[in-house]
């Protein structure tokens, strides 16, 4: 399983001699750092004058549903809130399975799922992508027993950076005997949303967040949307007052400023094509295409040693190892152009030049 821990932190990287904290450039995970952060906080000091801290929230909750239910043409009572993706991943566990219960993903993908589903006491099993990270529907159905009860389907996929077919997608929520989870985290960056396909299952549920697109990663606001039925119970789980005042407030300004969040993807997107095309461009390196705002590379180097030389520099990346058959895999942010920059010029330097 995929480590989600932080390896390092700007502290730990600026222990090293010449780095100083501002130097380092985090690129391990995939924060969106072309929504302007003047913006942002212009719009936390509105929330804070709107905000009485005293009580409890009142209908912010609601409002933020209905504008979610907006931005994804469907109904309010179709949306459920939480604390990120993360937190709702849990309370499905905790509602869909049993001690013992099966779940089934695919590797490589984002490994919460598998740590999540161990925590509750469920079985947790994947089957690899194929060679192209495509999916193998009939080998996925092939693993469901009397005991399975979900699916989990990163799409775009984590750490991949690819979106999985329309088609292939389709299918498995027809064919499959339990809950599919199809976690959009990265929609925003890609070509389509399965969303629209909630009006014809039942057994589907769609993980949406704010913290990639819309840039509030450290607020920890995620949203899933789901048929009517799924959605009520799990509201009904969840404790009272789940989100604070703040972070229900924070996403609707979000959603009433979604013009910035579009333009913050188109630059991610341009700047992801130059990226990949600039990373392809050095010895011994070779970008695969995303629909993220990640990238997948490998180096001639251990992936190890590419690691650690990066580290030594001040840039920090997701080491992965190993991926289906290829080796020395590492993951990047797609960060502004300066980073990104100091990324290439760092693996240029590592790796050998540019052809």
């Amino acid at each position: 399983m995929n480590s989600y821990a932080i390896e390092d932190s700007f502290e730990k990287v600026a222990e090293r001699p010449g780095i100083s904290p501002p130097e380092v450039v985090r690129l391990n995970l995939n924060e969106n750092l072309f929504i302007p952060k003047q913006k942002i906080l212009k719009l936390l000091r509105d929330v804070a004058k709107e905000c009485d801290l005293r009580i409890y929230p009142q209908e912010e909750e609601l409002r933020l549903k209905k504008s979610l239910a907006d931005y994804l043409n469907v109904t309010a009572d179709h949306i459920i809130v939480g604390n990120g993706g993360d937190e709702l991943i849990q309370q499905i566990a905790r509602l869909f399975l049993e001690v013992g219960d099966e779940a089934l993903s695919v590797t490589p993908t984002f490994s919460m799922y598998g740590h999540i589903v161990g925590l509750v006491g469920g079985k947790y099993l994947e089957t690899p992508l194929n060679d192209e990270f495509t999916l193998d529907a009939h080998r996925i159905l092939s693993m469901a027993t009397p005991r399975t009860r979900m699916l989990f389907l990163c799409s775009p996929n984590n750490p991949t950076a690819n979106q999985f077919d329309l088609d292939a997608i389709r299918f498995l929520v027809e064919e499959f005997p339990g809950l599919v989870i199809i976690d959009e985290a990265y929609v925003e960056f890609a070509e389509y949303s399965v969303v629209p396909l909630l009006g014809k299952f039942e057994n589907m549920i769609v993980l949406r967040t704010f913290s990639k697109a819309f840039g509030l990663a450290g607020l920890r606001l995620g949203y899933a949307a789901a048929s009517l039925e799924v959605a009520e119970g799990i509201s009904k789980a969840q404790l009272p007052f789940p989100l604070s005042s703040v972070a229900l407030r924070m996403g609707l300004k979000m959603l009433s400023n979604v013009d910035m969040v579009k333009r913050a993807v188109k630059r991610v997107k341009i700047e992801r094509e130059k990226l990949i095309e600039k990373l392809n461009g050095i010895d011994g390196v070779k970008a695969f295409p995303s629909q993220t705002n990640f990238v997948l590379f490998q180096t001639d180097l251990s992936s190890g040693e590419a690691y650690r030389l990066l580290l030594r520099k001040g840039i920090l990346v997701k080491n992965f190892g190993h991926i289906l058959h290829l080796t020395n895999c590492l993951r990047t942010t797609v960060g502004l152009p300066t980073m990104n920059i100091r990324l290439l010029t760092a693996l240029e330097e590592i790796c050998g030049g540019s052809r």
